[in-house]
């Protein structure tokens, strides 16, 4: 079994995976011009599809991390071959299958990634075989019922239970064709139906209650299947066949990760970050949208597409005082990634940021509201937890010398060194290692535009 360190995908060196990180508070501007790596959604996608489509699909600016790398060696249980391009793992070549998975020959690990396996399923659910699906501890979690009811609507079974991993799929096909309205506005859940009508028998049609990111609907297209998108209303008819495209398919710089950087950038007096090929898709620029209520500056330049996805540069300038704003519910689903750093944004902003609506956030990789309002409440902040959001009453500075949790979340760990860079002394963050399950470089690129941050270990 591989070690740890591997399965996050650290570099071999030493025996010890990095846990704890030291971080804040900055000694200077922030300054850099930088990419972030790419956009983890998309490269969830990008594979999958390419392992379902017939011939070969070239992907550059794949994101080399945990949870990315789970997807790619699935699709080879799958029956897929993935080669690897470069040695960092952003270029890579899919053979696909033509539609034709193979049974897999053990159990499928999804690892700490919702997406994957929710998405997994809506694949799994058309494949006419049995597999078992699992993941980490923080996944076994994660609930699972919003995605399988429907795909057993469909016709796929679950004969060990639906609502938690690990679980059994016996997929179906054909399946049946359905129209759902999910419940919850979830990518994830519109997805995984979407992925699934491609085995089905009709047109299958999703209608959301409110947009959510539509990377799905923009990337099938790509690969020759035909979406119809009418509001918040997607048909899927099935083509029968997804064909590779002729030309690389390009990943953006993920905007989830770019958040961390801007967010530290307004924060730090005096800072200047150039930010390059960031993903713009409305369904996923709700945290700039915010930050920019809040009174940020962020000057966006050669706004234009790579493939199908829009992307802009960014420079992001630190101002004197950012202000508190309040976050309806329907500004929820564009941002659900990037509220915790937002909350940090609010923490040092002037008066009251009330967000509402986002319950969604405690069923995360942790409990997102609750961890953020203890850690944050650590360092001198003054944090109102409810149970759909938060209330935050800005103060002029964060507390240092304390001793946090990031609790195994990535986003919450990322979001903590950020806070620390307007500490007033370093912080340790423990349990942060899960970072490299979306952003692996996020240490390397914080210290080249001059956070302080760096592993304990280091």
């Amino acid at each position: 079994m591989p070690s740890k360190r591997a399965m996050l995908g650290w570099p071999r060196r030493g025996s010890a995976v990095p846990e704890t990180l030291l971080a804040g508070p900055a000694q200077a501007p922030l300054a850099g011009r930088v990419r972030v790596p790419g956009d983890k959604s998309i490269s969830h996608r990008a594979v999958m599809l390419a392992a379902l489509a017939a011939g070969e699909t070239r992907i550059e600016g794949f994101l080399p991390a945990a949870d990315t790398l789970a997807t790619a060696r699935i699709m080879e249980a799958l029956g897929a071959k993935v080669i690897w391009e470069s040695e960092d793992k952003t270029r890579l070549r899919v053979l696909g299958t033509g539609m034709r998975l193979q049974a897999p020959s053990a159990v499928l690990d999804a690892g700490n990634s919702g997406t994957c396996a929710r998405l997994l399923l809506g694949i799994l659910a058309g494949q006419p075989f049995a597999a078992r699906v699992d993941g980490d501890a923080s996944l076994r979690r994660r609930p699972m019922r919003r995605v399988t009811r429907p795909l057993a609507e469909m016709g796929a079974r679950f004969p060990e239970g639906d609502e938690h991993l690990p679980l059994v799929i016996e997929g179906r096909r054909p399946l049946a064709a359905i129209t759902h309205r999910p419940e919850v506005p979830s990518a994830q859940v519109k997805s995984a139906i979407l992925l699934a009508g491609l085995f089905a028998e009709g047109t299958t049609i999703v209608e959301e209650v409110r947009p959510t990111r539509d990377h799905t609907e923009r990337m099938l297209p790509v690969f020759s299947q035909p979406i119809v998108r009418e509001g918040r209303r997607v048909q899927l008819h099935p083509k029968g066949a997804l064909q590779a495209p002729v030309m690389p398919l390009v990943v953006p710089a993920d905007p989830s990760s770019a958040a961390f950087l801007a967010a530290a950038a307004l924060l730090v007096p005096g800072s200047r970050v150039e930010l390059v090929e960031v993903g713009t898709n409305p369904r996923r620029d709700g945290w700039r949208r915010i930050l920019a209520r809040m009174g940020a500056e962020m000057t966006e330049d050669r706004r234009r597409l790579l493939g199908e996805e829009p992307v802009a540069d960014f420079v992001v300038e630190s101002v004197p005082q950012l202000k508190g704003v309040v976050v309806h519910e329907a500004e929820v689903p564009d941002a659900i990634d990037e509220f915790p750093v937002l909350f940090v944004v609010a923490a040092l902003a002037e008066g009251v940021f009330e967000l509402r609506g986002a319950a969604e956030l405690r069923v995360k990789e942790s409990d997102r509201i609750a961890v953020m309002a203890e850690n944050l409440a650590k360092m001198g902040a003054r944090v109102q937890e409810r149970a759909d959001g938060v209330r935050i009453e800005g103060v002029r500075t964060l507390q240092g010398g304390v001793e946090l949790d990031a609790q195994h979340d990535h986003r919450i760990a990322m979001a903590l060194a950020v806070a620390a860079q307007r500490a007033s002394a370093p912080v340790r963050i423990r349990h942060a290692a899960e970072i490299a399950t979306s952003f692996p470089s996020f240490v390397e690129l914080a210290q080249a535009i001059g956070m302080q941050v760096r592993w304990e270990d280091a």
